[in-house]
């Protein structure tokens, strides 16, 4: 962290917020009834802007300080220039020392939002390409069950294996969700250790390899027992570098576009479930080689394929820019300065986004009480809440019904009546339309916010897994098999722009710097143990609920999911990560209650199309840039995208 600003600057801030002690982050009866002082009472509640309140010239002589002060003094100009339009971005058109040029592409970031350097699509892009590893051993492992659970005498079918296929059906749970029960007990905490110690960049090289060297090793497997542990070492892949990436693009994307780069993980995770099914077809006929003492060739190259993305991953990330925000938290400021200007188009932004970062984690470093990052992670409400709804968009990316179809479909749709080969085609139906189906959410997740695309498309997961139970009782084959197909495509395109992308997204951006790695590592531990729970259960789920209790009781879930983000999961979009900490301010009751107003509200003026009058607001932003430019509509919460 870097030093306190200087008293004089102190004091000047502490004038700026005592001028206005009555507003407050949260506007409602309740919160004004209890006249509930954020500056004063609850300390870990908020930061507000920084630099409110400070005159013009006070900024540029901040500016040019702190590039004195960091090593920047050939950019002292630029971060004096700086200064003034971090404080205010909109305002751009009435600063001094601005020319025409610079008004210019002041301008044009708000008017083109998606004009920014290649830099920083190739870092976001390539590095969520190590997603893919995640998707194909989902998929790979799908078809690959068909051979190796036999050939190790793991016969599930209850008609030929009698009473051992409950027996059976547990350790073919337990072997395919062996990496997901590592990520939960310890490859998602090794996160903060490896990216203190090697950056985003160098965790993210390190898992890589590590993910390919044990694809490989699970191909060369000769046991039930042998290739369980070799998925369990494939676990501390997975998990630091699940953890890293979505951190690695929150911290370098601009506000208005972070969650569209930020959910290319979860894009790439779709494409690796359809490049794993595709493995799993081309492989599926190679037969053993007759002069050599191979079996089971076709599973092996299954699994050993999905080490071919992570090697691509090992080739690239280190032609990316690291973290700023991670090489400020070094200390590294010369380094960052290089890095924004990568990431940025001119010298300004760079300069401008430098100094804003570290005022706001100076204010942010105020939260802190000197506890390790996991009590601070429950110890202070704003950090909490943060947990709680990450916690939840988690949990229920699982729960919703999703890694059941991706670990097991070739199994369900042989339960529909499809042949081998039919049930692996209509897989790759599944995991084509998991990839294609996420593109939509590249712009509804910064336009329509991470909210509203989990309560719109929650109801629509839970109708179609309720078909998909209920086509299991049709007897026409021909009927059952097309009802099947048709739901689990429903149930994917719902998923692939709301709970698909949304909660790595969320976990990404909701913690403030100083715990983020940790809260990370819980948010994707979580997410990695219930995965886990689901391939352990449900072989023998599907055999003692039968498939239409299965999908019944997922199908459940999805509407419980809806409820809990309702009342607990605050919108995110289109802030800084540091104004976040504005929104996890409001207390949870405080917020649950306000979503319960706005109930009767939505269904008066969406529904009925009566005239409601103004909506309730939730919150004030002190900023005058996010005054100016946002909104919050009923229902949802959501804040309105930035405009010219």
């Amino acid at each position: 962290m870097s030093k306190p600003i200087d008293p004089a600057i102190a004091r000047e801030k502490e004038k700026a917020r005592l001028a206005k002690p009555n507003k407050g982050t949260v506007a409602h009866d309740e919160m004004a009834h209890n006249k509930l002082d954020l500056r004063s009472d609850n300390v870990n509640a908020r930061l507000e802007n920084p630099l409110a309140g400070i005159s013009l010239e006070r900024l540029q002589e901040m500016g040019r300080a702190f590039a004195l002060e960091k090593g920047l003094e050939e950019h002292a100009e630029e971060f004096a220039k700086g200064a003034m339009v971090a404080q205010d971005p909109l305002a751009y058109e009435s600063l001094p020392m601005l020319n025409d040029e610079d008004r210019r592409v002041l301008g044009r970031e708000v008017t083109h939002k998606w004009d920014h350097p290649k830099a920083l699509y190739f870092l976001v892009v390539m590095c969520s390409i190590s997603a893919a590893v995640q998707g194909m051993d989902e998929s790979v492992t799908n078809g690959a069950n068909l051979f190796w659970a036999p050939q190790f005498g793991l016969d599930t079918d209850p008609a030929t294996a009698g009473a051992a296929a409950s027996n059976n059906q547990w350790l073919l749970g337990l072997t395919a969700g062996a990496p997901y029960l590592c990520c939960a007990v310890l490859g998602c905490w090794l996160t903060a250790p490896l990216n203190n110690w090697f950056g985003r960049r160098g965790a993210i090289f390190i898992t890589a390899t590590l993910s390919a060297l044990t694809c490989i090793w699970g191909a060369c497997t000769n046991s039930w027992q042998h290739l369980f542990v070799s998925r369990l070492v494939l676990g501390l892949g997975i998990g630091p570098k699940s953890a890293t990436v979505p951190v690695y693009g929150a911290e370098t994307a601009p506000p208005l576009i972070r969650g569209a780069l930020v959910m290319q993980w979860q894009v790439w995770t779709a494409f690796g479930i359809m490049l794993g099914t595709v493995s799993s077809l081309a492989f599926y006929k190679v037969p053993d080689p007759t002069n050599a003492a191979i079996t089971g060739l076709n599973w092996r190259l299954m699994l050993g394929s999905a080490a071919f993305p992570a090697f691509f991953v090992m080739a690239q990330v280190y032609f990316c820019p690291e973290s700023p925000r991670w090489l400020i938290g070094k200390g590294r400021y010369g380094k960052a300065y290089e890095s924004l200007c990568r990431l940025r188009h001119t010298k300004l932004q760079a300069a401008r986004d430098l100094f804003m970062i570290n005022a706001l984690l100076e204010e942010e470093a105020s939260i802190s009480t000197g506890r390790s990052a996991i009590v601070e992670m429950f110890a202070v409400a704003r950090n909490r809440r943060a947990a709680l709804a990450s916690g939840i968009v988690m949990f229920m990316q699982q729960f919703c019904g999703i890694n059941v179809i991706a670990y097991y479909s070739s199994t369900i749709f042989r339960q529909a009546g499809f042949g081998e080969i039919e049930a692996l085609g209509a897989t790759l139906g599944f995991g084509a339309l998991n990839w294609i189906a996420a593109a939509p959410a590249l712009y509804t997740i910064d336009t329509f916010g991470r909210r509203a695309l989990l309560l719109t498309t929650f109801p629509i997961m839970s109708l179609a897994l309720l078909i998909v139970a209920l086509s299991f009782l049709i007897e026409a084959q021909t009927a059952r098999t097309a009802m099947t197909a048709t739901f689990v495509y429903v149930h994917c395109i719902a998923y692939s722009p709301g709970e698909g992308p949304v909660p790595f997204t969320y976990s990404a951006e909701a913690f403030p710097l100083y715990i983020r790695d940790v809260g990370m590592s819980y948010a994707t531990a979580l997410t990695w143990l219930f995965n886990f729970i689901l391939a352990l259960t449900f072989p023998r789920l599907l055999d003692a609920f039968t498939p239409s209790g299965a999908f019944g009781w997922y199908a459940a879930w999805n509407m419980i999911g809806w409820t809990l983000v309702l009342f607990f999961v605050p919108e995110t979009k289109s802030l800084t990560l540091e104004e976040l900490d504005q929104v996890f301010s409001v207390p949870t009751k405080s917020h649950a209650a306000y979503q319960a107003r706005q109930v009767p509200y939505f269904i008066g003026k969406y529904i009925m199309r009566k005239d409601m009058g103004s909506p309730e607001q939730l919150y004030h932003w002190e900023n005058p840039s996010i005054e100016r430019v946002q909104s919050i509509p009923h229902f949802t919460g959501v804040r309105g995208d930035m405009q010219a």
